[in-house]
């Protein structure tokens, strides 16, 4: 099931059913849905039997115990876990006991009363546990992950113009440009975008340069941009202003680490014959990130990719280990690999 289909399902109620599994890490789209699964209870009700549940603080058995138990006074009771690590493979130590045994046998037969639904914020469960195998031939699954830059542009254009608001091509790419494609900021800037384009309800580019600011990553994708492009002086100014905007410079060359490291992996992957949605997989990282690794990557040798990577590696240990100016040694970086570069 769709994340569009489930979003509906919940507002006809024909088609609700008693478990759903709920796999990724797109937080707006979460609350999206834990909002919509709290509106099938009256706000009378919610109270006694709407319930959300922390398994990082609160023991699996207490929510099991609510979603066994009958409605009070009213139709349905609605029961939602969050964090089940319990359903992966990690090893991390958990503050809490879960009697995962109790939740197999309550899968055996749901409470036809509750709707018992897991945020699961996992790139994937562990299919070895029975628990696991349980769930997923129970539940209905919808996979957050799945939601690529396609999807955005449209939920986001369904949005505005359920608001009555139109926005133009260009504007929207920038959008997405300026947030990473990240559905959950996108969301945030809307209220602005649309205050501020009243009364014709037109967003324009002109009003997203304006009100939208970049994210660090983007403008770390800035910077990557003039180093590639041999812009000493263009780069050392970014660099500048992001200093002054208080960012770190051991967490600015991270980011840039970060970066150089992707169009590394993007561009030996690339050459194997892998495809956009399978590097993002592989890499774990944004769609849409891996969308402008490809464009970047195919312009540039490999060699100096790895240039870049080990003198920003440099450029770290020698934040760490003097007392020299970060920006004069970004300086020096620049000057240095802006000297040995050749482009294809």
């Amino acid at each position: 099931m769709s994340i569009t289909e489930l979003l509906k399902s919940l507002q006809d109620q024909r088609t609700l059913k008693n478990v759903y599994l709920i796999l990724g890490q797109a937080d707006y789209l979460q609350q999206r849905i834990k909002s919509s699964l709290k509106q099938l209870v009256p706000d009378e009700e919610q109270t006694m039997n709407f319930a959300s549940y922390d398994m990082d603080t609160v023991p699996l058995a207490v929510a099991l115990d609510d979603a066994m138990a009958a409605p009070f006074f009213g139709e349905r009771r609605v029961v939602c876990i969050d964090n089940p690590q319990f359903l992966t493979g990690e090893t991390k130590k958990q503050k809490v006991t879960h009697d995962v045994d109790s939740l197999q046998k309550y899968l055996e037969s749901p409470m036809p009363s509750t709707i018992l639904t897991f945020f699961a914020p996992y790139e994937k469960l562990d299919g070895r546990k029975k628990v696991v195998k349980q769930l997923k031939k129970i539940a209905t699954t919808i996979d957050l992950g799945q939601f690529n830059e396609r999807d955005t542009r449209q939920f986001v254009q369904s949005r505005l113009k359920s608001d009555g608001y139109t926005l133009e091509e260009v504007a929207l790419n920038e959008l997405i440009q300026r947030t990473d494609a990240d559905l959950t900021l996108m969301m945030s800037e809307l209220p602005k975008l649309e205050l501020f384009s009243l009364p014709d309800k037109a967003i324009k580019l002109a009003a997203v340069q304006g009100l939208v600011t970049q994210t660090l990553t983007q403008n770390v994708f800035d910077l990557v941009n003039k180093v590639l492009a041999k812009d000493t002086a263009g780069a050392v100014t970014l660099y500048r202003e992001l200093l002054q905007a208080k960012e770190e410079p051991l967490k600015i060359n991270a980011i840039l680490q970060g970066q150089f490291r992707l169009l590394i992996q993007t561009k030996v992957l690339a050459k194997q014959g892998y495809s956009q949605g399978k590097l993002a997989s592989i890499l774990k990282v944004h769609p849409y990130r891996i969308k402008l690794a490809l464009q970047s990557q195919r312009r540039f040798q490999l060699t100096d990719l790895n240039r870049a990577y080990l003198g920003l590696f440099r450029v770290e240990q020698q934040m760490k280990s003097t007392p020299l100016d970060p920006e004069m040694l970004f300086s020096l970086f620049m000057t240095q690999f802006a000297g040995q570069f050749v482009r294809v």
